[in-house]
């Protein structure tokens, strides 16, 4: 059964695309068939997955606006998964989105393409991710009601817990008026250093306050993980002995094994 994942925080920096694009590789590699949607303007995941962002004649803009669907504007990624490209005449999407006659209906409209178009691709894939801007903007709502879940990477400093308290009132709220079914897939350590108390003291008080809905997997900082968009790779395909590779491999096995137990039981 399909299961469409937004990776998604309002705060930057936190490693939504590098846990988009090497969570990707690695579910291919355990033979899942996987598309990644890039709906950030900055076209990193696109980038890192070894596609020239400039050179693209379709992407996720032309899906939104409705001109193209997901088949027409899928690519084959490094890595072994399908990527849906974005640029920056992503930016231009949402303005042109809420400037349109009617826009209270239009934004509706708009919000449920994605989803539309993700529906009719469904039995061509067994996960779907889509890397959200870091921000909440249309582009994100669009990935969120899209959504059966959102998986949120976080580093563990003081900081990224205000922010945290912010994400989950923002996402009640979306499931009050937008996508009832949204549910939290799981909150994931990145970036992390065990040498440090406030990353150990951060990691136990998320334990405290999420228990299961946090991934038994850490993803720790990694210089192959920071190497790896450079080259156009994910890091499994980079250097897959790595700590950063093997990380999202075990983030992979933890994920498929949580949704055939679910599958199982449901």
């Amino acid at each position: 059964m399909i299961r469409t994942i937004a990776i998604a925080n309002q705060k930057g920096g936190v490693g939504k695309t590098t846990t988009a694009v090497n969570l990707s590789a690695s579910m291919a590699a355990h033979q899942r068939r996987v598309l990644l949607i890039d709906v950030d303007p900055q076209g990193n995941a696109t980038m890192g997955a070894g596609i020239n962002k400039n050179g693209i004649e379709q992407s996720v803009y032309t899906v939104l606006l409705g001109e193209a669907g997901l088949i027409d504007a899928r690519v084959k990624a490094q890595g072994g998964f399908d990527l849906i490209p974005a640029n920056r005449e992503l930016a231009g999407a949402e303005i042109e989105m809420v400037s349109m006659p009617d826009r209270e209906t239009k934004l509706k409209d708009a919000i449920h393409t994605l989803k539309a178009a993700i529906d009719a691709v469904a039995d061509q894939y067994d996960y779907i991710f889509i890397d959200c801007p870091p921000t909440l903007n249309l582009l994100t709502l669009n990935a969120l009601c899209a959504a059966d879940s959102v998986l949120i990477p976080m580093q563990c400093e003081y900081y990224a817990l205000e922010g945290l308290s912010d994400l989950v009132q923002t996402l009640r709220k979306l499931q009050q008026q937008l996508n009832p079914d949204l549910v939290i897939e799981g909150l994931l350590r990145t970036m992390y250093d065990n040498r440090m108390s406030l990353s150990q003291q951060v990691a136990a008080q998320l334990e405290q306050h999420f228990g299961d809905k946090l991934f038994k997997t850490v993803i720790p900082r990694n210089v192959r993980l920071a190497e790896a968009p450079s080259h156009g790779l994910p890091a499994l395909l980079l250097d897959k002995a790595s700590k950063g590779a093997q990380a999202y491999m075990a983030l992979a096995e933890e994920l498929i094994a949580k949704h055939e137990v679910a599958v199982t039981h449901g």
